[in-house]
């Protein structure tokens, strides 16, 4: 017999052959490890979704309510964020910026001044801007709940946590007051809105007037910055691109690059999701492998019957795991399927973050808003697939050793 190939061709697929019938005989089985599987895979993806989903929702939020996703200013300016080191030429700066492909793009002047109410005074940084191209750019002319956003000169908007500390209300007046290049200004402006923007520093500190006040206050007659639009995950790409366009002394930098302490903060929380994720992973495998465990030993009479049949321990083990491998990867792939459905939907659809919002006032500090969405990656698949294959090989070493070892009487004497 073991000399004729077609004996030995069909003896060698008889492993192969009842491991298939057996995906479909034992259907509860099957149905039960591959739903393991498939949540293992789904907890994976979702987990490095949310994680690097926490890192996209902080730079969004820099990018829409504090800063711009691409700044473009005089390379002074980024040293030494003084007036005096802005933009004069602003016209030529356009034209680099329209021809770089900038959908969008608004003049900002910032500079330090002293807001007086009738009650106090505090000193705040102030940030001039154009009413009619800064909401293409920023999210904070959406936020102003209390009032209206500004439509001209006389005007200001606070955040209004910094008008409750100011005691001011809406239709008050406010002097601001600052060391312009002429010597001491003040003016006399108007407040006709309040912002609840839900991130720390735009409702704590956020000042917001006309960029004719703000020039009329320094004495600067163009702008400090220029605040450019980018999609999410492509503020390097531009601000490279539109850096080697403009002229020597400027630069563009993307909001990443200027946040600060945040971007610390938050490679930080990455490293921290690392030894998490690993955690997540053991124990997802740790299910899996239980399952194909506790599933091998519950077959332990069924194997006896298999082997005092004619099959030898090498084929009932190659049998084991075939069966294991045929559900563990129908699991994952239905898996796949659930959790980049999981995360597609995440990611467009702002579920997570009033869930997030129940400790508002962290969420705040961090530098997040109400809104958090997931991100998209291939890579999580890979992720999803070692955790898989980890388990699955570590719970195959048991069915396929205990099957070598099997013997029949022993076997169909098990309870």
């Amino acid at each position: 017999m073991g000399n004729n190939p077609g004996e030995f061709m069909s003896i060698s697929m008889v492993p192969v052959r009842l491991a298939w019938r057996n995906v479909w005989r034992h259907r509860q089985r099957t149905f039960l490890l591959a739903a393991v599987v498939a949540y293992a895979a789904v907890a994976t993806i979702f987990y490095w979704s949310l994680a690097d989903g926490y890192e996209l929702s902080v730079l969004e939020a820099h990018a829409r309510y504090v800063l711009a996703p691409v700044t473009v200013a005089t390379v002074d300016w980024f040293a030494d964020p003084d007036p005096e080191n802005g933009l004069t030429d602003l016209s030529g700066i356009y034209r680099v910026l329209d021809e770089g492909g900038v959908a969008a793009y608004a003049p900002r002047l910032q500079f330090a001044g002293l807001l007086t109410s009738p009650y106090i005074s505090e000193g705040a940084l102030l940030l001039g801007v154009d009413p009619n191209a800064e909401p293409a750019i920023s999210r904070v002319p959406g936020k102003v709940d209390d009032g209206r956003w500004l439509t001209g000169p006389g005007e200001i908007i606070l955040g209004y946590r910094l008008a409750e500390r100011l005691d001011v209300r809406l239709g008050e007046r406010l002097v601001v007051s600052t060391a312009a290049l002429a010597g001491p200004q003040s003016l006399g402006l108007r407040v006709v809105g309040l912002v609840h923007a839900g991130v720390s520093s735009v409702d704590k500190s956020g000042v917001y007037l006309h960029l004719s006040d703000a020039r009329r206050l320094t004495g600067q007659g163009g702008a400090t910055h220029l605040a450019l639009d980018a999609p999410l995950g492509r503020e390097n790409t531009i601000a490279r691109r539109i850096g080697q366009l403009l002229p020597p002394g400027m630069a563009a930098r993307p909001v990443w690059d200027l946040v600060g302490p945040i971007k610390t903060d938050v490679e930080a929380a990455k490293k921290f999701s690392l030894p998490i994720g690993l955690l997540l992973a053991l124990f997802a495998a740790l299910a899996v492998t239980s399952t194909l465990i506790v599933s091998v030993l519950e077959r332990t009479r069924e194997f006896g019957v298999i082997l005092a049949l004619g099959m030898d321990n090498p084929q009932l083990g190659w049998m084991v795991v075939l069966e294991a491998a045929l559900a563990t990867g129908v699991g994952w792939l239905l898996g796949i399927a659930l959790g980049y459905a999981l995360i597609y939907y995440t990611s467009s659809h702002n579920v997570l973050g009033p869930l997030f919002q129940v400790s508002a006032e962290v969420w705040s500090e961090a530098g997040l808003t109400e809104e958090f969405y997931t991100r998209l990656s291939p890579i999580y698949a890979f992720y999803s697939l070692i955790t898989v294959v980890i388990a699955a090989l570590a719970a195959f070493l048991f069915p396929a050793l205990r099957a070598r070892r099997l013997q029949p009487s022993e076997a169909l004497r098990w309870e």
